[in-house]
């Protein structure tokens, strides 16, 4: 059994969905998973995004998940299925202006900082609730808020990691139970190569998997 298909049973039994991150790899090799049906992929910089999506079959469902700056937004409006690094509410209020433009509603989830790491981008939980209460995010109607995504810390110590994604998981709840700006998230976006296993055990219903799957790939 290669990793992908390792992967992809485990993702089956939580119900979770493989998100193939594409970083460092060709558009042969991307291929060679589109071949076997894979649909799902994912890029950190929006120019190899827009790079890619050119090569590839026009059918594959990209996922933004690096950080976005707002001036980059305009290059993956048409055709991005989901930007996962929405990490202020200035770069939700541009996706929704460049997605008013085109008459699109991008799904987007809330990026939280759940790392201790400080190079990590993300929404401190508690700016973000604040965020939440103060700004108009309701009068963004071209962007559909679907859930949140996190990055866990780079370390052994495999309790740190799940405290981590036990962390974002409570931070989707506590969102859920705001009352002034009532939201219904399902989507968590956690887990790699590394910690894939702790974030489906710990709620994930999207992992972001690169190196893993291609290590074996013919």
């Amino acid at each position: 059994m290669t990793n992908y298909e390792l992967i992809k049973s485990e993702c089956s039994k939580y119900q979770a969905k493989l998100i193939v991150v594409t970083k460092l790899q060709d558009p042969e090799n991307i291929l060679k998973l589109y071949n076997l049906g894979h649909r799902y992929f994912a890029e950190n910089k929006a120019q190899l995004l827009t790079q890619k999506k050119d090569l590839l079959p026009n059918n594959i469902e990209w996922h933004m998940i690096g950080h976005l700056q707002k001036n980059k937004v305009k290059s993956i409006i048409s055709f991005i299925a989901n930007i996962q690094s929405v990490d202020s509410f200035e770069l939700a209020l541009e996706i929704n202006k460049q997605a008013q433009k085109i008459n699109r509603i991008i799904p987007i989830l809330l990026q939280i900082k759940i790392s201790s790491d400080e190079s990590k981008y993300g929404f401190e939980i508690n700016g973000l609730m604040d965020s939440l209460k103060t700004d108009p995010w309701h009068l963004l109607e071209n962007i559909e808020i679907k859930g949140v995504m996190g990055i866990g810390s780079l370390v052994t110590d495999r309790q740190i990691t799940r405290k981590e994604f036990r962390q974002l998981k409570n931070n989707l709840d506590k969102i859920n139970r705001m009352t002034n700006y009532k939201l219904s998230l399902t989507e968590i976006s956690m887990g790699m190569s590394g910690d894939y296993q702790i974030a489906l055990e710990e709620g994930s219903t999207m992992i972001r998997v690169g190196t893993l799957v291609f290590a074996d790939l013919t």
